[in-house]
């Protein structure tokens, strides 16, 4: 094995019978789901991308697929690196709001100005609909080198919207306007390929229903636990079929989600940790270098090996429908030994696709290529079924098995309290006004005279702060 520096990675009962559905989209008209098939674009390492055209005249951009957040934005101004941007001055149907929006993300932020404008999907939903859009002004570390899309769309739910969830967000638009079923379903084809390749791996977004023809066998799901990301309940993770034997919660700390936006599968430290342990007590490797598990090299080996062989699958359980069971969702290493570079004629490079995080469990497009995913927003659940694409020299790299019991694991291994946003305000709130009011003791201290007042002579010395908390409050 060569290791090399570099390869940081670029930074979401079986039910049986879901067959596609037939239904209004326009006056007599139905939807045709075959014709959103492959209609992505992309790779797990740049993201997974659908063509739009937006305002009169359109003007077709890509944009991004992303089930971790709920803004629809889309480059507004040039960028070093974007080849198009959207010129709201051309539409003549495009309405400003003036509102100024930020969104942060883990890796880069954006700040543009909230408005209106017609938006029609060449293979999506058939018809045109006025839809919330963000042009994006001035970016941080968002449009990053290389990446053939030119902005964001938003598929979680209206709580994560900004500037607030007053904003209706992009499916939410759709749904009123199209009439179609609360419902869409996502596959993204890398598997087995380079994760910064040629971008034109395939890809599906199905809007208002499921294809078939994109999954094999049953579509399990699991419920969605709190409806602002995809929030999922993780019962236990197993590497070569050895249970890491964690308290469940602490792969729910302090979310789990289905993240198409993520690039890599995200464990909370601890999870992590175990991970990469058990992966190398349990791989034909003796000594693998830290940086490797780390991203910061890359593991090289010649062009006729198949390294996937040396490394176990790797199995998320997830809370079935019926609580008291559960089922598994497991990727072969071809989806997380993952190709990114060759070095010369002889030497392919690989990356590992999973990586710490201090704030969730994400399940990102490391594991999302494996399946076909149902983001069932209707009955509040996710689902997950076989890709046919997930494959690597013909063989399957994903499985799904069960049912299991879950009378081994907690009956409930998300936290109670959910520390997202709309409660982090209502504590800032809460210790705000405890700091005001302690604030305004004081002030009343020091301007009721002392029993004992001491009178200033020539001597006394005033100084700047010891009015400090009167001149903050003015």
């Amino acid at each position: 094995v060569v290791l090399r520096p570099g390869g940081s990675a670029p930074q979401q009962d079986p039910a049986g019978g879901a067959d596609g559905l037939a239904l209004a989209s326009d006056p007599g008209g139905t939807v045709n789901f075959l014709a959103m098939v492959e209609n992505l674009q992309g790779d797990s390492g740049r993201g997974y991308y659908l063509e739009m055209l937006i305002g009169t005249p359109p003007q077709a951009l890509n944009i991004l697929v992303d089930t971790g957040s709920s803004n629809f934005a889309v480059a507004g101004v040039p960028d070093p690196d974007v080849t198009s941007y959207f010129d709201a001055k051309l539409s003549s149907t495009y309405r400003s709001e003036g509102i100024e929006v930020t969104v942060k993300y883990s890796q880069g932020s954006w700040t543009g100005v909230l408005g209106t404008d017609v938006v029609t999907m060449p293979k999506g939903i058939y018809g045109s609909y006025t839809i919330n859009i963000a042009t994006i002004l001035e970016s941080e570390n968002f449009f990053l080198p290389g990446v053939k899309w030119h902005g964001i769309l938003g598929l979680a739910y209206d709580t994560l919207a900004k500037p607030s969830s007053s904003v209706e967000t992009f499916f939410d638009s759709l749904v009123r306007q199209a009439k179609i079923p609360n419902i869409f379903s996502l596959q993204m084809c890398g598997a087995g390929l380079p994760v910064s390749g040629s971008g034109t791996n395939g890809g599906s977004l199905v809007l208002g229903g499921i294809e078939p023809s994109l999954y094999t066998g049953d579509i399990w799901y699991t419920p969605i636990k709190e409806e602002w990301y995809y929030q999922v309940e993780i019962l236990k993770l197993e590497v070569g079929g050895q249970n890491l034997q964690l308290d469940c919660r602490e792969y729910n700390a302090d979310k789990a989600i289905v993240d198409s936006g993520t690039t890599l599968l995200r464990l909370p430290e601890k999870v992590f940790s175990a991970v990469v342990q058990a992966i190398a007590r349990t791989s034909l490797i003796q000594e693998f270098s830290s940086g490797f598990w780390t991203g910061s090299q890359l593991a090289c080996w010649d062009k006729t090996e198949r390294p996937w062989a040396l490394f176990p699958k790797l199995s998320i359980y997830l809370r079935d429908e019926n609580s008291s069971r559960s089922f598994r969702i497991s990727i072969l290493p071809q989806l997380y030994i993952q190709p990114i570079l060759g070095i010369g004629e002889n030497l392919q490079c690989y990356r590992f696709g999973i990586s710490s995080s201090t704030n969730a469990l994400v399940i990102g497009a490391t594991v999302m290529e494996g399946f076909y995913v149902i983001f069932d927003r209707a009955q509040r659940r996710v689902g997950f079924a076989v890709s046919p694409c997930a494959e690597a020299d013909g063989s399957p790299v994903s499985e799904i098995e069960g049912p299991f019991t879950t009378a081994d694991v907690a009956s409930n291994c998300v936290s109670s309290v959910s520390f997202h946003e709309p409660v982090l305000w209502i504590a800032s709130y809460a210790l705000m006004s405890l700091c005001g009011v302690i604030l305004l003791v004081l002030i009343i201290l020091l301007l009721i005279p002392p029993r004992c007042q001491h009178r200033y002579t020539d001597n006394d010395v005033v100084n700047d702060e010891s009015s400090l908390v009167r001149h903050r409050w003015k």
